[in-house]
């Protein structure tokens, strides 16, 4: 069963940034890799995809702000988060897409408050 670990996340303040980074247990060169985010009390949504040739896909709400990369010899995805806004809080997980794995990481928080 595949594994992922998200970490990176934290509480910043308004503005402020965060990269975001996603350890698979296994090999990614060959899939689609998104970000997903689940705010409190909402079910979870897209973010952001990099597809193998590393072409890259964004969520209206964070193109611009966001920019997700891939490392496939370390088997991680990262997510660089700039002029965070509250609204872009909550739980961030990744996974392959457009069909993820069964099995999702814990995920990592991420809190934007003053």
């Amino acid at each position: 069963q595949v594994q992922l670990v998200e970490s990176g996340g934290g509480l910043v303040q308004p503005g402020g940034s965060l990269r975001l980074s996603c350890v698979v247990s296994e090999n990614i060169n060959a899939y689609r890799m998104s970000w997903y985010r689940q705010a409190p009390g909402e079910q979870r949504e897209w973010v952001a995809s990099i597809v193998m040739s590393g072409s890259t896909i964004y969520r209206d709400y964070v193109q611009g702000r966001f920019t997700i990369s891939r490392d496939n010899d370390k088997k991680t995805v990262y997510l660089q988060m700039n002029s965070l806004k509250p609204e872009d809080t909550g739980l961030y997980y990744c996974n392959k897409a457009p069909i993820p794995w069964t099995s999702w990481g814990r995920g990592t928080q991420v809190t934007v408050s003053s």
